[in-house]
């Protein structure tokens, strides 16, 4: 069984080189576009897609499953928006309710209001006169307080089923939302298992962690803001603007006339508050290194005793932000004030000519009271709308990303029924192999080799010299550009890379540990092993003896990161890992460069008895850790330069020899 994940692990951020560190890797991506959502609507800076239409188009795709929860999102939505526009309408009836029944209480009794109004113009009080007239008022008959108790209830009754239908439209919308993002997580987590080594190799960590987390994360919020509010936003101002129109054109003419005093006012202020906020991003991200900076190597800031100079840094980083921040946060702020000031304009002017209709009698007071109302509705949701687009900016190009992870190519698709062999006796062979990474600077050309089952091949040579290369071709991380290589004479490019890999444990250079106790450390290498099996495994790797002085013994828990364990006892557990697996051929890619001299001897003695029987593959830059290997490979520019035993090539004097000296005869010279 396979005892890693599919290729060298290194944490997230860290851009990977090709394998080996091979010249001709492919560089890394660029690094990812943070999404800011809504504070693009300030001005800040926020992600936009490269191609909207087409990713927007995508992403209406991705909703398609979706279309019958979303055809009654819109119908709740239209509901509840036409019971809330509604709503002031007919407030304004129990208004005009109450203003004739004052007013009618203020005529004599007994009158018709024809009458009554043919005497107030004939005292000289036309204005008023013209104001009963256009009324429903009944001299001497007060409020109608059974009609006002109807209206009222109307209107509670609209607001309440507003309410209800904008409830069950925001549970569709989750629901929908929730959904969606749960097939798109899914659909990027196959597409992960089914990209090649190459493209990971190609991605920076943290690049392609945001894309699969944040970006996501940021789309899940779009879509439920968007969906819930865009919508509801443009349905409430084609309402308002619809009955706006109904009550007064001249008064509706007033309230669009400030849209777009409003849209300037903003767009200036925006303006000149976006290089303020981009200082102030940067100013934190410059903070953020500094912090991290003096906090991962905070002991080697007090043995060199800059304490005081990096507390200098601190604050002078510290204070810049804050002037940048204050400037950002002022003049943004500014939008809210500007904004209720022209508000209020249009509301003075809605007022005073308002009144003159009232007083004319071309309009009544619930109607101008109503269209108030229908004022500041009309300010908000076109703020909404404004800022929703922004947003819907940010979510589509986080979708962008998403999709060009799904769009990825993938490595081959695996065989329906792939030959294998049976049993495995372990001999590999590389035929004429040729592979490059970058196709203009070849590393791997026409390269033979076998390895006989039960013996170790040891592999050496300079960084970059296609050692690496070697293992990650027979696990199939990459694809041959020419030849083959066969396992037990079949070819491994027709095997299921499951079955191919499960017959192979590796143990890497670089530590993976996953969250959890040592115990299930260990027991990743195969599963179903019970505690006997790995402590018997912990045993033979010389793990046991410190898991035994740790407080919680094998339920101790680690990671990668954790700082109970030393990187030296990390990777015996990782080596303890592969004991356990028991596969017919080893990978040992540097296998010891984190243990002592003395813990390395054990292991030594370990590797030896556990490579009995079994084809081994050691990469090693320590000559001390291949000395009895069966052969060993000596690589120089993707090419074997010579092989054979330890003393056949000391005895040749060649490149083996050269290496060789270099790590042991300099420990004997003199130096002056």
């Amino acid at each position: 069984m396979s005892t890693g994940p599919a290729g060298p692990v290194t944490r997230p951020g860290t851009p990977t080189p090709g394998a080996g560190g091979a010249a001709g890797a492919p560089p890394a991506a660029p690094p990812p576009r943070g999404p800011m959502g809504m504070m693009g609507a300030l001005g800040m800076p926020m992600a936009r897609p490269t191609d909207f239409r087409t990713s927007a188009r995508r992403l209406l795709g991705v909703l398609r499953p979706e279309r019958g929860a979303l055809l009654a999102v819109v119908g709740l939505t239209v509901v509840s928006v036409a019971l809330m526009v509604l709503g002031p309408r007919i407030l304004g009836h129990a208004t005009d309710l109450v203003f004739t029944g004052v007013l009618g209480r203020s005529l004599p009794a007994g009158l018709t209001r024809e009458e009554a109004v043919a005497g107030l113009r004939a005292r000289g009080q036309d204005a008023l006169a013209d104001v009963v007239a256009a009324s429903d008022a009944v001299p001497g008959q007060g409020v109608d307080t059974g009609a006002l108790a109807r209206v009222l209830l109307l209107v509670l009754a609209l607001y309440v089923g507003a309410w209800a239908f904008g409830y069950l439209q925001g549970l569709l919308t989750t629901g929908v939302v929730q959904r969606t993002v749960l097939r798109l997580r899914a659909d990027v987590q196959a597409k992960l298992a089914r990209l090649p080594l190459a493209h990971v190799d190609r991605q920076p960590r943290g690049d392609l962690l945001s894309r699969v987390t944040n970006d996501i994360d940021n789309l899940a919020m779009t879509l439920q803001q968007t969906l819930s509010q865009l919508v509801s936003a443009v349905l409430t101002i084609v309402g308002v603007l619809v009955m706006m129109f109904w009550i007064s054109p001249l008064l509706a003419v007033i309230a669009l006339v400030t849209v777009p005093v409003a849209g300037f006012v903003t767009a200036a202020i925006a303006k000149r508050s976006k290089p303020q906020f981009t200082a102030q991003w940067a100013r934190t991200g410059t903070l953020n290194a500094h912090v991290e900076e003096m906090y991962t190597g905070h002991a080697l800031v007090k043995v060199f005793g800059r304490q005081e100079q990096a507390s200098a840094a601190f604050h002078a980083e510290n204070e810049a932000l804050h002037d940048a921040t204050f400037r950002a946060q002022f003049i943004s702020g500014l939008i809210q004030p500007a904004m209720m000031f022209v508000s209020n304009l249009t509301y003075v002017a809605i007022a005073v000519v308002g009144g003159l209709r009232v007083a004319s009698g071309a309009l009544s007071l619930g109607e101008v009271q109503a269209f108030i109302q229908y004022s500041r509705q009309f300010t908000q949701p076109i703020t909404q709308v404004a800022a929703m687009m922004n947003l819907l900016q940010s979510g589509v190009a986080s979708a962008e990303r998403v999709f060009e992870v799904l769009d990825a190519p993938e490595q081959s698709p695996e065989p329906a029924d792939g030959p294998r062999p049976d049993p495995v006796r372990g001999r590999v062979a590389f035929e004429d192999v040729s592979f490059s990474y970058d196709p203009q600077a070849p590393l791997l050309e026409h390269l033979d080799l076998v390895a006989e089952p039960g013996r170790t091949v040891a592999i050496v040579g300079p960084t970059g010299a296609g050692k690496t290369t070697l293992v990650n071709l027979l696990l199939r991380f990459y694809e041959l550009d020419g030849g083959r290589i066969t396992l037990d004479g079949v070819d491994v490019a027709a095997m299921d890379r499951e079955v191919l890999r499960s017959q192979i444990g590796m143990v890497l250079q670089d530590t993976w540990l996953f969250g959890g106790t040592i115990e299930d450390n260990i027991a990743y290498g195969r599963a179903g092993a019970t505690h006997d099996e790995v402590v018997a495994a912990a045993e033979v790797t010389h793990v046991d003896r410190f898991v035994r002085t740790l407080p919680d013994g094998y339920a101790t828990v680690i990671d990668d990161e954790g700082g109970n364990v030393s990187a030296g006892e990390k990777q015996l557990i990782t080596i303890a890992r592969a004991f356990l697996a028991d596969p017919p051929i080893l990978v040992l890619d540097e296998a010891t460069s984190s243990v002592d001299t003395r813990t390395e001897v054990l292991v030594q003695h370990a590797m030896a008895a556990l490579r009995h029987g079994r084809t081994s593959f050691v990469i090693a830059h320590r000559l001390s850790t291949i000395r009895d290997a069966d052969t060993i490979l000596v690589m120089d520019g993707g090419a074997i330069v010579e092989q054979g035993t330890h003393d056949e090539l000391l005895a040749a004097g060649g490149a083996y020899a050269a290496l060789y000296a270099s790590q042991f005869a300099a420990a004997a010279a003199s130096v002056d």
